[in-house]
């Protein structure tokens, strides 16, 4: 029976962990960048005058 490497195990959890946190940070910088981009390419509605 072979020992467990307990080392190995440890670093494949964090890698994944890494990983993981990695997919969210892609995923919330896409959601951020996504919503402004649409509101840039949108058309606006020039400002009325406070003076007039």
């Amino acid at each position: 029976m072979q020992k467990t490497n307990y080392q190995f195990e440890k670093r494949r959890r964090e890698m994944e962990k890494k990983a993981k946190k990695e997919e969210k940070r892609r995923q919330n910088l896409e959601a951020v960048r996504s919503p402004a981009a649409e509101n840039a390419a949108a058309p606006t509605e020039p400002a009325p005058d406070a003076g007039a």
